[in-house]
């Protein structure tokens, strides 16, 4: 995502300095216009005042990369986490900069590998003055309509915390939707089926329409494992619906529907089957 966001950023105009922990990729970016660095303290070198140092890390490495990249930035200088990062972290990550007098801008990005094509929806937290700097680039990146300073330095995170949230939901209701219809009494075609529902119906979204190409391409998902993986925003989600006492049954039980995805064989399933058998002579089978 980070590479096709410095390409969106080139097609628009924005002279781009690129570092990545894997040289070929900022090579590769070189080909196409950017300045390659070879190291942190050369990327920072690079830029001129007032520097504007976009992260594009997994969220595990949020903390090292600022800490290294803080070390060599000046009063007024902004730092964006692009990261799915805990929205309490960015938070304390905005104060510890703020002491330093270094600006902190925490930017929720949804888009996927179809950002470059389509834009990116950008959700940022921020003071007005980061956010005035950043919003050049805010522009390039998204589609028209599709970026907004949700409010101070933590929000766009948490914006992007819910949004994923509501994703799993999302995500959960065709997964279950699709699989009542694959297991019918009629000999549907759920590709045609997605399709149509694209066209003016109540449930149409771009979601679907990704449905909709993944099932072209293979009908039966015969080459999907069914493993489904969270990258940690459904978690937090539900951990602030239970803080704040919010029920959110939905989102709640899409992550648990991914964590049954997980497992080979069920213990508590299991469990279950062997007390059947005990109370009322129900066959175990193995």
């Amino acid at each position: 995502m980070g590479a096709n966001m410095v390409r969106r950023l080139m097609r628009d105009g924005h002279e781009v300095v690129v570092w990545n922990r894997s040289p070929q990729k900022a090579e590769e970016l070189a080909g196409e216009g950017a300045e390659p660095a070879p190291t942190i303290p050369a990327l920072v070198e690079k830029l001129a005042a007032p520097r504007v140092v976009w992260l594009m890390v997994p969220s595990a490495a949020v903390d090292d990369m600022i800490s290294q990249v803080a070390a060599l930035l000046q009063p007024g200088d902004l730092l964006i986490d692009g990261a799915n990062s805990n929205f309490h972290n960015s938070v304390r990550r905005g104060q510890a900069l703020a002491e330093k007098g270094i600006l902190f801008m925490d930017a929720g990005t949804s888009g996927g590998v179809w950002g470059l094509q389509n834009g990116y929806c950008m959700m940022v937290g921020g003071t007005v003055e980061a956010f005035g700097i950043a919003e050049p680039l805010l522009k390039s990146l998204a589609p028209p309509n599709g970026y907004l300073h949700c409010g101070a330095v933590g929000a766009g995170h948490f914006v992007k915390m819910i949004h994923n949230g509501i994703e799993y939901g999302m995500l959960q209701a065709y997964g279950e939707g699709f699989e009542i219809m694959k297991h019918a009494d009629f000999d549907l075609d759920l590709h045609g089926i997605a399709r149509l529902w694209n066209q003016g119906s109540v449930v149409r979204s771009w979601l679907l329409e990704l449905a909709e190409g993944a099932l072209e391409k293979d009908p039966d998902l015969k080459h999907v494992r069914g493993w489904v993986e969270d990258s940690g925003e459904g978690r937090w989600t539900v951990l602030e619906a239970i803080d704040k006492s919010v029920p959110a049954p939905v989102i709640t039980l899409s992550l648990l529907a991914r964590f049954a995805s997980r497992q080979d064989e069920s213990y508590s399933a299991q469990f279950v089957a062997a007390l059947r058998n005990q109370f009322g002579g129900h066959d175990v089978k193995v």
